[in-house]
């Protein structure tokens, strides 16, 4: 069948619709079906019907632009390949109905954009492929798209997501919510999920995001407890069943390299009188790990008769700082993190450093510092990317301090002139 495309208004100094458009000869009737996409008419070779893909009046996303509206012409062909397969005569109904069910018409006015994000969460749920804090995580990208949306007034479609696009969000994020490298690398590659799955589910055709650049990430500067520090943890008292169980509770994380979110998995059904079998709840599809039980680890699993005291995250992040405060780790620590090209530091308490995440922290540091394999210290923590397992992994000045002694601190014999 034949085909062409044309513009909703040809003469328009301002970016104008493209039609699609085919004649079915038995019903006497054209076909019209808007691609969605826009372009300036000055753009736009009225003699091809398509855009122009040389020279100076060349849209700077022309190659993005045809790839798109060659869907259309793809699936008129073969849908017409089809019902000739099938001695089928093809109806202008039919077409509307493939098109509709290809290219996910939604309602007028509704942004089809945000509907296919719900749509993918939606089924990543229902696949049970998320954890929780996933799910959160994805909620997050989507508010924080949305606000973007609004600050930046850059409405959000699927041909939009452009180079023009990248550097917007990237400024959003960076300039107006702060973000560090980090935060900002892992929420650009949770979009870039969103936008793979987009286009494998034929939402779209535009694959410019996979261009988009992460900004590097950076190992920041982190504190890791030593056995002395654990020690006088163990040792203090309280006086506060408050703080005595938050310290327990972080305690036992130093010493299984658990993460905080498994520490609710533990029960007496998975636990023996050496280890922990633990199946891990980020991905089903690990396999279950065998957590090496220590004295003091066995104690407080018994002290709580196998059932943890544990509060919510963001309220043990705040106690644990209480904690380390009155053991008066006052001592000013400094904070270095990156945003773009920019070290941004901070002198902060050492107790303001403490959070959940550092006794997995000091786990994998206390392992290292006795020389322990990262296959064996991985086999435990669950780490199979051994380069993330070391990104855990503080050096302190003690220990540079000790090792350049070790190896340089003895008795050279200087000959004299």
């Amino acid at each position: 069948m034949k085909y062409f495309f044309y513009l909703d208004k040809p003469k328009s100094d301002k970016p104008t619709t493209i039609f699609f458009a085919t004649y079915f000869k038995e019903e006497n009737k054209k076909f019209v079906y808007s691609t969605g996409e826009k372009i300036l008419p000055i753009h736009w070779n009225f003699e091809t019907n398509s855009p122009i893909l040389k020279g100076q009046k060349k849209d700077k996303f022309a190659s993005t632009i045809k790839k798109q509206i060659g869907r259309y012409s793809d699936l008129l062909l073969e849908t017409d390949s089809l019902y000739k397969r099938i001695n089928e005569p093809l109806t202008s109904k039919i077409l509307k109905k493939e098109f509709d069910d290809f290219f996910k018409k939604t309602l007028k006015g509704k942004n089809i954009f945000f509907d296919a994000y719900d749509i993918f969460m939606e089924e990543k749920k229902k696949g049970k492929e998320w954890s929780e804090a996933t799910i959160k995580r994805y909620n997050n990208i989507k508010n924080i798209l949305k606000n973007f949306e609004e600050k930046r007034n850059f409405k959000l479609t699927f041909s939009a997501i452009n180079h023009s696009f990248h550097r917007e969000f990237t400024s959003y994020c960076m300039d107006d919510l702060k973000h560090i490298n980090n935060t900002y690398a892992r929420n650009l590659g949770l979009f870039k999920t969103f936008m793979f799955w987009a286009m494998k589910n034929k939402y779209t055709f535009n694959n410019t995001f996979i261009e988009f650049k992460k900004v590097e990430r950076v190992i920041t500067n982190q504190v890791a407890l030593t056995l002395e520090d654990l020690q006088k943890l163990m040792e203090h008292d309280f006086g506060s069943e408050r703080l005595e169980k938050v310290r327990d509770v972080f305690v036992f994380a130093c010493v299984t390299g658990m993460r905080f979110g498994e520490l609710s998995l533990i029960s007496k059904s998975n636990v023996t009188d050496s280890e922990i079998l633990l199946k891990e709840d980020k991905d089903t599809n690990k396999p279950a790990r065998n957590i090496p039980l220590t004295t003091i680890s066995k104690f407080i699993l018994k002290k709580y008769n196998f059932k943890l005291p544990l509060i919510a995250n963001q309220k043990q992040n705040e106690y644990i700082k209480e904690v380390f405060k009155e053991l008066e780790y006052n001592h000013k620590v400094q904070k270095i993190t990156t945003r773009g090209k920019e070290n941004i530091k901070e002198e902060l308490e050492f107790y303001n450093r403490i959070s959940t995440h550092t006794a997995r922290r000091t786990f994998i540091t206390m392992m290292k510092r006795e020389g322990k394999s990262d296959k064996l210290i991985g086999r435990i923590t669950g780490h199979t990317d051994m380069k993330t397992l070391n990104q855990y992994y503080q050096v302190d000045d003690n220990q540079t301090k000790e090792a350049v002694e070790e190896v340089f601190n003895v008795e050279l014999k200087m000959k004299v002139v």
